[in-house]
């Protein structure tokens, strides 16, 4: 009675019906109180999600880590029952982007799209804005792809071993060019170097994109990047490719061999991407977007875009994701102690 006085008294039910003491209407017109006064109360209490997703693309608008992450925020969205929206907030190597996600509230609207650079920079910097394993938890991966190793086609060489052989050749003549120091794929390259006991020159560029270009005019020998980015030189004979850098050969080049399978066991390297969210989502929101996740990942449109460029869908649990994560950050800490790396 005097639960259902207070509510008369904000004006929701009338004297008649607090007179009937019927606890049904009790409850009922309580509830409404309830949605009347507290309203953030009664949408939290909606099935998730009730309103867009962000996904924080943490580079520019355009590249395969932008385009992947875009086919798979539209296939998401269908399975979500709202739109998964890209924010593109790209400076400081994605850790920008990685930093305004891991401040945001932990409701499950605002995830972070992770590659490569997410693990580098926690191997290579000792301070950072975020705790990249403690400020995110991780809700599964989305795609892999290969790393190529190609070479100017002046280079007398049909496969890596050959490479290996002519560098040990020409200790300190043949360079190598990255996007910059500390980038994934100089981080692969060296671990490429030590492993075959080479001595190699590393010329960091602004971008892989100049650095192909000068693969082509011959001021370098050896590139590693992805499959789409240079498959149509590698077509018309102005670059030869020598060995795919992942576990297993890739289904769109069969026919090239992985550099662990050409005589340096345990090399792997290659491109991949996952979905993160703020630390303390909750476990039921996470697990929603796991399911989405999958699920997207399983549609022949989007393996069919995938494919376009150089990407396979790939599936890790959330555990299995963040086991992934911790090894390759000590993995490439110990490459870039070894090799006395440190970013620019």
């Amino acid at each position: 009675m005097n639960i259902a006085h207070g509510v008369y008294k904000h004006g929701l039910i009338s004297a008649q019906c607090v007179k009937t003491h019927d606890g049904g209407y009790v409850y009922m017109y309580l509830f409404l109180f309830i949605i009347f006064c507290f309203p953030e109360t009664a949408v939290n209490a909606q099935p998730y999600p009730v309103k867009a997703i962000r996904l924080v693309v943490p580079v520019p608008p355009g590249g395969s880590n932008d385009i992947l992450s875009r086919i798979a925020a539209q296939a998401m969205s269908p399975g979500l029952g709202q739109a998964v929206v890209i924010d593109n907030r790209a400076g400081a190597a994605g850790m920008m982007g990685a930093d305004n996600v891991a401040k945001s509230a932990p409701d499950g609207y605002s995830i972070l799209n992770i590659q490569a650079s997410f693990v580098t920079n926690a191997a290579l910097r000792s301070k950072m804005p975020y705790d990249t394993l403690n400020d995110f938890v991780f809700v599964g991966m989305m795609a892999r792809a290969p790393l190529l190793a190609v070479v100017h086609p002046s280079l007398p060489v049909k496969n890596i071993r050959a490479f290996v052989a002519l560098a040990k050749s020409r200790p300190g003549q043949i360079n190598y060019g990255t996007p910059g120091i500390g980038s994934h794929t100089h981080l692969s390259t060296e671990l490429f170097r030590r492993m075959a006991g080479i001595n190699i020159v590393h010329v960091p560029y602004k971008g892989i994109a100049p650095a192909l270009t000068d693969l082509m005019g011959g001021h370098l020998q050896l590139a590693m990047t992805s499959p789409p980015s240079v498959m149509s030189q590698v077509q018309s004979g102005r670059m030869k490719a020598l060995a795919v850098g992942s576990a297993k050969r890739s289904v769109f080049l069969p026919d090239i061999p992985t550099i662990a399978e050409s005589g340096f066991a345990g090399y792997q390297a290659d491109y991949w991407w996952g979905i993160a969210a703020p630390a303390k989502t909750p476990d039921e929101i996470v697990n929603r977007l796991a399911v989405e996740l999958n699920k997207a990942l399983q549609s022949a449109e989007l393996k069919q875009r995938y494919a376009a460029e150089g990407a396979e869908p790939a599936v890790m649990t959330r555990e299995q994701l963040k086991q992934f994560i911790t090894t390759d950050i000590a993995r490439w800490r110990q490459v870039a102690r070894d090799a006395n790396i440190r970013p620019e």
